[in-house]
């Protein structure tokens, strides 16, 4: 039996399993319909024209795991942001861990959305923004269809939440091949700031899938840090769905950090609605093998006088791919729009191949929007002067390719991140250097 026909098939058992109200019911019901209409993309689309899904659609994933696997705390450690205080959501083969993880409904909420969908106190702010954002498609409906668990957040006006949040998504490898959907709303209200950081991280050797959906919500004068740190196993493949609206005065920003697993697909969506909003999408890839990313980017100007920034950069080894499709739409009232877009990627080996398409889509006229690409090779004079200097040429290698990663690392808010992706550059790049970015 194919993917798609096992999925649809076993949508049945998992609504009599897992009840909710019957909004929610309708809403999954259309979605699982919608998902058999749309069914996985392919490359006939114009937005999955690099991307194939052919090889890790291929594998028999268990929908729903069979039973909780028990993990400690030291064995997923490393994998937290363990240096400072932080509310914690984990998850485990899609199941939340009570024990490893700290909520909190103090001025802010922290929790699960399969409590969310079900206790009437949360009701209000489902109705108004549950699956309110996420357009429809094959992935997004799939993860609609089988919507239970993941982050619910709500930080409520004029409140700051006083410690970051992180949500975390462990498979350990108890099924042979496992697919998890992790669903997530984050809601922010007026004059509101959180930070939060998510992670995917494989256990096991098993081949891994997680379709990931999150929506987010940032309110007039919210202010929204994201980072999404990405180094999972060969095993594992991730398309991350995140869809952000924001109102007027608002600021949200998403860093993405892409050094692991097979395949990574990251759709990329804000949508401005209000007047001096900021909005900024940053990454830096770093893969080697036979890996894939993809990003692909959408920013959507509606009103006057709104920024947006994007800046990706990527190295790429041996016969890795990458993809960046980014576009900009500034419609013809989101008069005095600034938007910059920049990619710029190393091909370390000649074999490594990357494919970008930075676009802009501008119907109005009075406007400062930019876009550029750079595709090419460490440069061999500065290479030969670090040389010179008596930096072995590894090095040498090692501290340009840092210094080419510098501008998106500098606008890190949270200094353990920070530091966290300086050791991953370095420990992808193979040197050991004694600065921090």
């Amino acid at each position: 039996m194919e993917l798609k026909d096992k999925l649809v098939s076993s949508f049945l058992a998992f609504e009599e399993d897992f009840g909710a109200d019957n909004e929610v019911h309708q809403i999954r019901s259309q979605a699982i319909k919608d998902f058999e209409d749309l069914g996985f993309p392919s490359r006939k689309e114009e937005a999955w024209k690099y991307t194939s899904l052919n090889s890790i659609l291929k594998h028999d994933y268990s929908v729903f795991p069979k039973k909780e696997e028990a993990i400690e705390y030291r064995e997923i450690k490393k994998y937290l942001i363990h240096d400072i205080d932080t509310y914690d959501l984990v998850f485990i083969d899609g199941i939340y861990s009570s024990h490893l993880s700290q909520t909190t409904h103090d001025k802010i909420d922290v929790c699960l959305m399969s409590s969310a969908l079900n206790k009437p106190q949360y009701k209000p702010v489902i109705d108004n923004y549950f699956n309110k954002l996420a357009p429809k498609s094959g992935l997004n409906s799939l993860n609609t269809a089988f919507a239970k668990e993941g982050a619910f957040i709500h930080i409520h006006k004029n409140k700051l939440a006083d410690k970051p949040i992180q949500i975390i998504n462990f498979s350990t490898g108890n099924e042979s091949a496992l697919l998890v959907q992790p669903r997530n709303l984050i809601v922010v209200d007026e004059n509101s700031h959180v930070q939060i950081i998510e992670r995917h991280q494989s256990l096991t050797d098993h081949p891994v899938l997680t379709n990931s959906v999150t929506e987010v919500y940032a309110d007039k004068r919210a202010i929204v840090d994201y980072y999404k740190i990405q180094n999972d196993k060969s095993t594992a493949s991730l398309i991350d769905n995140t869809f952000i609206e924001q109102k007027s005065e608002s600021n949200v920003s998403v860093h993405t950090f892409s050094f692991g697993g097979q395949l990574t697909r990251n759709n990329l969506n804000f949508y401005q609605k209000g007047e001096r909003i900021d909005s900024t999408l940053k990454g830096v890839t770093i893969i080697e093998g036979k890996q894939h990313v993809d990003h692909n980017t959408l920013v959507h100007h509606v009103e006057p006088n709104c920024e947006s920034h994007q800046d990706y950069k990527g190295i790429f080894s041996d016969r890795s791919v990458g993809v960046f499709n980014g576009k900009v739409v500034v419609e013809k009232e989101a008069q005095k729009t600034n938007a910059y877009q920049s990619n710029n990627n190393i091909l370390v080996d000649d074999k490594a191949t990357i494919n970008s398409k930075p676009q802009l889509e501008i119907f109005a006229d009075d406007v400062k929007c930019s876009h550029g690409c750079t595709i090419g090779q460490l440069d061999e004079e500065a290479l030969f002067y670090l040389q010179s200097r008596g930096i072995p040429r590894k090095e040498a290698r090692g501290l340009l390719m840092y210094a080419f990663a510098n501008n998106v690392l500098e606008s890190v808010k949270i200094p353990e991140i920070k530091k966290r992706i300086n050791k991953l550059i370095a420990l992808k790049l193979g040197v050991e250097l004694g600065f921090n970015l």
